[in-house]
């Protein structure tokens, strides 16, 4: 093989290549002379065949035929005649990206959370949706005559043993057997109730939970936590409130509100005339429920709270409805 034998290979090319040009179209020439089967890239593998002193020569020879090849080609894209009408078009360009969604309003929110706590040292905790009465009743010192269990408020698969989980307490029941203390979990997740859907109030709803056991624990780690975490969603400058409030698997309980955003306080729909919104449930975890789960409650003390997400994502998103987080198309603000 000799250069000379190469040019004339590359002229052959050429001259192919510009009877192609009228008469194939696009895809069939970029086919033929720029893909790996292409005629060029026959003529490139003849290069080995050159001696090494050659080699330098053939390689200048092989880039300005490229060079070529590609102009020719880039001028069909711009003046390829389809139909009698001339078409301006760079096949090069990016295409045009189809949309495809945004994240549910209630996906980013839970990913802001987990971003709190995370630096807190929490782990993020999951559970089965479907769930026993011992993991979801039992071992949270509901007893069983507690009308938490009746079928009004609750959904059985198969009674009374198999339901829809409740809440996702269900999870840090789960969480506490499986594992020692110290304990730092959060729970964000479904839950499920026998619930008539009205502005407020769905059958479906999010919650989003948290648990710490350790030694030492104290109220006053609980309604900091919860401080900072409602100032880092909504404010500085949000209003918020403690009250006593009774559940069964803490002692003592606390519920804690936010101002309406809706109505700042004056009371509305939303809001039920109170002026405020229940953002959370939570307490000092009852040592009924430590015991239960196989903790010592003479050793360890612990913390619980829960959110109904739901409701977090209305404030923030000012929703004054709960069914619009289920249906059509929510923009997040």
């Amino acid at each position: 093989m000799t250069l000379d034998n190469l040019k004339e290979k590359i002229d052959i090319l050429k001259n192919e290549l510009e009877e192609d040009i009228d008469n194939i179209d696009f895809d069939s020439l970029t086919q033929k002379y720029t893909s790996k089967s292409s005629k060029f890239n026959e003529i490139i593998k003849l290069i080995p065949l050159l001696s090494d002193e050659l080699k330098s020569d053939a390689g200048i020879l092989i880039n300005e035929t490229k060079n070529y090849i590609n102009s020719k080609i880039e001028l069909v894209t711009q003046n390829k005649v389809n139909d009698s009408t001339t078409i301006n078009f760079d096949y090069s360009l990016p295409g045009i990206k189809p949309e495809i969604g945004n994240y549910h309003p209630t996906t980013i929110t839970i990913r802001e959370i987990n971003d709190f706590f995370k630096h807190y040292g929490y782990s993020v905790a999951i559970g089965p949706e479907i769930e026993s009465d011992e993991y979801n009743f039992e071992k949270l010192n509901l007893p069983k005559n507690h009308p938490a269990r009746d079928l009004q408020d609750t959904l059985y698969i198969s009674m009374p043993e198999t339901l829809l989980r409740t809440h996702t307490s269900s999870v840090e029941t789960r969480t506490m057997t499986s594992n020692k203390p110290p304990i730092r979990v959060v729970v964000p997740g479904k839950a499920y109730r026998n619930e008539t859907v009205n502005k407020t109030n769905n059958a479906i709803f999010y919650q989003y939970e948290g648990l710490v056991i350790d030694e030492g624990i104290t109220m006053a780690h609980l309604k900091g936590t919860l401080t900072d975490l409602i100032r880092y969603l909504f404010g500085e400058n949000t209003k918020y409130r403690f009250r006593p409030k009774f559940y069964p698997q803490v002692e003592p309980g606390v519920g804690a509100d936010i101002e309406c955003p809706f109505c700042t306080g004056k009371g509305c729909g939303v809001c039920k005339t109170r002026g405020w919104i229940e953002a959370a449930g939570a307490g000092m975890v009852h040592p009924n429920a430590l015991s239960s789960c196989g903790i010592d409650p003479t050793k360890y003390i612990g913390f619980a709270f829960g959110f109904g997400l739901d409701r977090l994502v209305m404030a923030k998103q000012n929703i004054s409805d709960i069914r619009e987080l289920y249906q059509g198309k929510i923009v997040y603000k």
